[in-house]
């Protein structure tokens, strides 16, 4: 995804890379329950995230490209992997037995505020007004989604509020994981996804599942391979230069996606508030891919590793010869202070 080489700049590649892992994840949750069916909640997780940890073994990257994971990354990995890995993917499975599928997926709309929020609180980034209109359009877009399913009756309400526990699971994810965005994002979805499938498999035998077919895994492995895997390492890069909060707003969009795909698949619960609704959610993601944040800031002098290149103006260290493209290896910024567009990224958390 070499998007800044095609001179899309960095709120936009972002943004677009964030919609990328949206829809992904949104086209998932449809497939999910389409395969899912009759699976214990347990066993579908573990299946999912078997695939989503295999595609992380594949886009796994030497040291000499990308930062690797460390000692001190292990307490926050067991905490994203029990939250994201664990927690959310058995209780979406779970509400996905109970609930609609285009019902389940606009609930989901609910996890861009939990990861903006917990942004917010956790590390302070800047919420203007174009970002505070973004996440009314967004919220707004799933409250008429709401009120679409709400002619459905009562007898979906545990299925939707299983999901809801998805959504705050999974917004604690996101912002536990905005730390991780600087590793390999191939190692950390390995790492994640490893000791999610192992965990929800053993759960699975513990409370006695029943065994998929072979045409079932085979399904739910490849729709955690794309809708987790690939989604997951798209959601990281997108950290790196978009921030937790923006990142999880753009991310809301996969909501109507996967509404939209549930439609496709024979769901006919929608209705024309679904329409208005989807008209909403893509101003919001328009506000944000096309976001200009530019004021004077200054730059304390820091020392870290992450994959970068020379040509985005934080890195003019030197090497001999000069290495062509991105790398990864320690290295210092000194102080500065100068005015340029940018996100709150691992090079601007200054405070506003």
């Amino acid at each position: 995804m070499k998007l800044a080489a095609a001179g899309i700049g960095p709120a936009a590649a972002g943004g677009l890379l964030a919609l990328l892992a949206a829809a992904l994840f949104g086209l998932s949750t449809p497939l999910l329950q389409l395969l899912g069916r009759g699976l214990g909640p347990f066993s579908t997780a573990s299946l999912l995230y078997t695939g989503a940890a295999l595609v992380g073994a594949l886009l796994r990257r030497g040291a000499e490209r990308e930062a690797a994971l460390t000692r001190t990354d292990v307490p926050r990995l067991a905490l994203v992997a029990f939250l994201g890995a664990v927690i959310g993917p058995v209780a979406l499975a779970w509400g996905l037995q109970r609930a609609s599928g285009a019902g389940a997926s606009l609930m989901l709309t609910l996890e861009a505020l939990f990861t903006a929020v917990l942004a917010r609180l956790l590390y302070r980034e800047t919420m203007d007004l174009r970002v505070w209109a973004a996440m009314v359009l967004l919220l707004g877009g799933g409250a008429l989604l709401g009120l679409d399913q709400a002619s459905a009756g009562s007898a979906q309400l545990a299925g939707l509020l299983a999901v809801l526990v998805a959504t705050a699971a999974w917004g604690a994810d996101n912002a536990a994981s905005r730390a991780l965005a600087e590793r390999d994002p191939g190692q950390v979805v390995f790492a994640k996804c490893s000791l999610g499938a192992c965990a929800t498999f053993v759960l699975a035998l513990a409370a006695g599942e029943p065994l998929p077919s072979l045409p079932a895994a085979l399904g739910l492995l490849a729709v955690g391979a794309t809708g987790y895997g690939l989604s997951l390492r798209f959601y990281l890069l997108a950290q790196r230069g978009f921030g937790a909060a923006r990142t999880g707003s753009v991310f809301a969009c996969a909501p109507f996606i996967g509404a939209m795909g549930a439609l496709v698949l024979g769901d006919r619960s929608g209705g024309y508030l679904m329409a208005g609704a989807g008209l909403l959610m893509a101003l919001g993601v328009f506000l944000h891919l096309f976001e200009r944040h530019v004021h004077e800031h200054q730059h304390e002098r820091t020392d870290h590793e992450h994959a970068h290149d020379h040509s985005d103006g934080h890195h003019d260290h030197v090497h001999d010869p000069m290495p062509v493209g991105p790398h990864s290896h320690r290295h210092a910024h000194e102080p500065a202070r100068h005015a340029h567009p940018h996100t709150p990224d691992a090079h601007h958390q200054h405070r506003h």
